[in-house]
């Protein structure tokens, strides 16, 4: 037989070797039945679509290609290259029925064993979330057909994705946007080491905010998050989130104030607002509703008898008692208007959220950015597929002491 290694480069059928030596694959039964032909091993499928994460293919014909062009790597897989490849079908069979409780608890073994490592720890995680655009014709930019992104229609090709928005920018002035059918992954990371810890997919319709405590409990599980400090951009700017943090987890947030399109008065440096009319205003009681404590101010000559105001300000001639404008101030008696976002210890930590935004690149590079499939299912399969690829370069880059960095499929690649 010909030595079918002549064929690939040794250092990118070493990284495989290394790679598939280093996975558990354990949570997995290898075979689906005992009873009939066993088919295809599941461990060699599974190998095989975590090689089309590594080599970041976005379709599964593009995989059978390399495949059958590389075939040591395929027997790295654990493939029997002296009989037919598996086909299309199968793979694709395989992706839309394999239990995603299973490559969940595989990508959990990983976090393990990295945690054992000493190479993933909880004291600093961040959150965020990618948009998943689902395959359909109404996610083409060049599809005329009109109301596209109507929220009754449905796309006929996926009925599990949702209609969401994606932003490009997080500043309030620009409105950079644009709709999406698909769905959304949501991740939580290790800042240090910028690997994930956990991950949730959900149709694309669900609010980050609303999967936080979800994915904090399903991460507590198996790596305690007692005493982190939570990182995340505007959009887990919601009180329920910091009192989580604090109350359950005994940690910090470091989230950015979302002012939600709030107006900011003129102020002295006492902290009191200025009326319309230049007048600083006075304190005129506290109370209390919905959980937060609001200061009210009114107008200087508020039970004045005489005089006018240089605003002539609608409320001042409606003939009550009490005349002129009135100012609400929210007090800071909760943990969110507690924080003190101005100081450098909370910019130097936030800093940290880049961390994340450097991993969505990454999982957007292994082609998670549009979906080949047509289901919930699936599209939760193979974005835990592509968790589990780099959670298993960066455990066998670590476990072989490689000189280069984990982060960067093509480094470790080169020199394997």
């Amino acid at each position: 037989m010909q030595d079918i290694s002549v064929f690939t480069s040794a250092p990118k059928a070493s990284f495989y070797d290394k790679l598939f030596e280093n996975l558990d694959l354990s949570e997995l039964a290898e075979y689906n039945s005992p009873k009939g032909r066993p088919g295809y091993s599941n461990h060699a499928k599974l190998c095989a679509f975590i090689v089309m994460k590594c080599e970041c293919f976005s379709y599964i014909t593009d995989l059978l290609d390399y495949l059958q062009n590389n075939l040591i790597i395929a027997h790295y897989c654990g493939f029997d290259i002296t009989s037919p490849l598996p086909s299309y079908w199968t793979m694709e069979r395989f992706i839309n029925q394999i239990d995603h409780e299973l490559l969940d608890k595989i990508l959990i073994t990983q976090v393990r064993n990295l945690t054992k490592l000493g190479l993933i720890d909880s004291s600093f995680i961040a959150v965020d979330s990618t948009p998943i655009m689902a395959n359909t014709s109404q996610n083409n930019p060049k599809s005329f057909r009109k109301n596209k992104f109507a929220k009754d229609n449905q796309p006929t090709s996926d009925s599990d994705c949702a209609l969401g928005v994606h932003t490009a920018t997080n500043q309030i002035n620009e409105r950079n946007y644009e709709f999406y059918w698909g769905y959304k992954n949501h991740i939580l990371i290790d800042c240090i080491t910028g690997l994930p810890i956990a991950e949730i997919t959900t149709p694309a319709n669900v609010a980050d905010s609303t999967v936080v405590e979800e994915l904090l409990a399903k991460a507590d599980a198996y790596l305690t998050l007692e005493g982190c400090t939570f990182i995340g951009d505007k959009g887990y700017d919601v009180k329920a989130i910091y009192e989580l943090i604090r109350n359950k987890y005994h940690g910090e947030c470091v989230i950015p104030l979302n002012k939600r399109n709030t107006k900011n008065p003129k102020t002295l440096s006492t902290g009191h607002p200025i009326c319309e009319a230049g007048l600083a205003m006075h304190k005129d009681g506290k109370f209390t509703e919905h959980g937060r404590t609001r200061q009210k101010y009114c107008c200087p000559f508020k039970r004045s008898k005489s005089g006018s105001c240089p605003c002539n300000h609608k409320n001042w001639n409606n003939g009550k008692k009490c005349r002129g404008c009135t100012k609400y101030v929210t007090l800071p008696d909760d943990y969110r208007l507690s924080i003190d976002r101005e100081c450098v210890t909370f910019k130097k930590i936030y800093a940290l959220r880049t961390e994340i935004e450097r991993y969505n690149s990454r999982f957007k590079n292994t082609g998670q950015e549009r979906l080949w499939v047509h289901s919930k299912k699936a599209a939760q399969n193979l974005n835990t597929i592509a968790h589990i690829a780099l959670l298993a370069v960066a455990y066998a880059a670590a476990v072989t002491q490689s000189e280069y960095s984990y982060r960067c499929f093509k480094s470790v690649k080169r020199v394997a």
